[in-house]
């Protein structure tokens, strides 16, 4: 009778190529946004107009161009977040999965947190963040001294730009009026530019811990698989 074969466990897969497109398309969202912004001045320098006492139907032509280019903007940005979310959302399940192999016992969530952390109520203000934490300790070098810094602005931005986007997208909806448009586009200009801040922090903890993982395999032995 032949001996059974015991279950594979868990292996390394290389970050590299999911990390490199997350970075992209982050860049994307980044390029975008700076278009969302440019489309929410063009909109805050109309109504502004108008609030100064510009004629209505001098600005009429104006007004309509800002609001199509604001709606064009927001298309896109929707775009161009979901397709980023998708991707990103891969990288960080295959790093995520990563840390389990190589500090398994570090990790405080389970394997499927790395996406429903995301999604569900409330703890979607913490659990990525501590996922990430554990992910960055497993994936640090022995012995390395370890900082936060990057993880914890990243989050911080993350959140500061949610916060900027519900109030901005809540003041353009109930927009009735010069002054109020005014004041929502104003809130959204805040509100891409923190997302933008936002992106670029989440690039860079996207190359390094890609590239803390990518080393760390390499380093063998002791870690089962390899990248």
């Amino acid at each position: 009778m032949p001996t059974p074969r015991p279950a594979p466990g868990p292996y390394l897969r290389s970050p590299i190529g999911l990390g490199r497109a997350a970075v992209a398309l982050l860049g994307l969202v980044i390029a975008v946004d700076l278009f969302a912004v440019y489309a929410d001045l063009v909109l805050y320098d109309v109504t502004g107009d108008l609030m100064d006492g510009a004629s209505a139907g001098a600005a009429a032509g104006r007004l309509d161009d800002a609001n199509s280019l604001n709606t064009v903007a927001g298309g896109i940005q929707s775009g161009a977040l979901i397709a980023c979310a998708v991707v990103y959302l891969c990288w960080f399940v295959r790093v995520r999965a990563n840390a389990g192999v190589f500090a398994p016992d570090a990790q405080s969530m389970k394997p499927g947190w790395a996406i429903g952390g995301w999604f569900v109520p409330f703890v979607n203000l913490w659990y990525p963040r501590r996922i990430t934490r554990d992910i960055w300790d497993a994936s640090s070098p022995l012995g390395a001294r370890r900082s936060y810094l990057l993880v914890n602005a990243w989050w911080t931005l993350w959140l500061l730009s949610l916060v900027g986007d519900r109030v901005g997208s809540a003041q353009s909806a109930d927009a009735d009026t010069v002054d109020g448009t005014h004041a929502g586009a104003y809130a959204l200009m805040i509100s891409d530019a923190l997302d933008i801040a936002a992106a670029a922090l989440a690039i860079a903890l996207v190359l390094r811990l890609t590239r803390m993982q990518h080393a760390k395999a390499l380093a063998g032995p002791g870690v089962p698989g390899g990248v």
